[in-house]
């Protein structure tokens, strides 16, 4: 088991090239929100712009626009109904123009969202980042198979019970977080970001038999708010889309959850545990990182 530390992450985070221009920062799509859930796309897109994703795009119902576009004005906004409208093969070619995609905060647990999550598993040849409802999704409609392109699952223990469940693995409090994470990952062929305290992660893409496990030390009681995941969301699929860094899918889950625990430990520091929001750890992932860069 090994604990991710700050001289870690600052060997991940590369000094960006002088000449660098916004496609090579990585292009990022988000698939999320629905009626009601707005919040969730809204915070996985900030999880992204705020942690240096060069390009970002929502895959959203067209209701969403007005709060997105207002809410998340450097983020792009394409109507879900339209894309999925054309079939698996427009969906597809859509897809082919990211590095990139995170789909599953405030999805909503729907067969014919399934239909375009398995278009990613088996069509998309990017970094896929899958969370919340999709997850749920795949616990509910479908199952834990490998791909052959990177890939990264973020659920807490309840979306972690729900998919060891479908798999007849038992549960979290059954197997133990670290076994759980594995037996995900060994499902999945992915790497697993088992969210809580000390999160733990398991990568999936191993040598010689054994799994890697790392644990975060970043993070306090203060995140246990809505949204705090969506933001992490986004983070881990922004490392994974950046081009320069060329992250592995275990770098960028490591990466992500140590910037994210660390944002939520200065957004603690600034305001108290009480009373901080998923919006606060967004807005404090740019300070997380410069003081990684500074002080690694």
């Amino acid at each position: 088991m090994i604990m991710i530390s700050t001289s870690y992450v600052k060997q991940k985070i590369r000094q960006r090239p002088r000449d660098m221009h916004k496609g090579q920062a990585g292009r990022v799509l988000i698939i999320a929100g629905s009626r009601g859930m707005a919040g969730a796309a809204v915070l996985s897109l900030r999880g992204a712009l705020y942690s240096g994703a060069g390009l970002v795009k929502a895959l959203v119902p067209g209701e969403l626009f007005n709060i997105l576009q207002t809410a998340v004005p450097e983020a792009m906004c394409v109507d879900r109904d339209e894309i999925c409208k054309g079939g698996t093969k427009n969906a597809a070619e859509f897809f082919a123009e990211f590095d990139a995609v995170a789909v599953g905060p405030g999805l909503g647990v729907k067969e014919e969202n399934f239909t375009l999550i398995e278009c990613l598993l088996e069509r998309f040849e990017g970094s896929l980042v899958i969370d919340a409802d999709a997850l749920n999704c795949i616990a509910k409609y479908g199952s834990l198979a490998g791909r052959d392109a990177p890939t990264i699952l973020t659920p807490h223990p309840g979306e972690a019970d729900r998919l060891l469940k479908s798999a007849g693995c038992g549960t979290v409090r059954e197997l133990g977080r670290e076994a759980a994470a594995e037996a995900l990952a060994r499902k999945s062929g992915g790497v697993v970001l088992l969210k809580g305290a000390d999160t733990v992660i398991a990568d999936g893409y191993y040598d010689q038999g054994e799994h890697i496990l790392y644990v975060n030390p970043t993070g306090n009681p203060g995140m246990a708010t809505g949204g705090s995941g969506d933001v992490l969301t986004g983070i881990t699929a922004s490392f994974a889309a950046q081009k320069h860094l060329d992250m592995k899918p275990v770098e960028a889950a490591c990466t992500g959850a140590f910037i994210h625990g660390l944002a939520g430990d200065i957004a603690a520091e600034n305001i108290g545990e009480y009373g901080m929001t998923a919006a606060d750890i967004a807005d404090a992932i740019s300070v997380a990182i410069r003081e990684i860069e500074r002080n690694g």
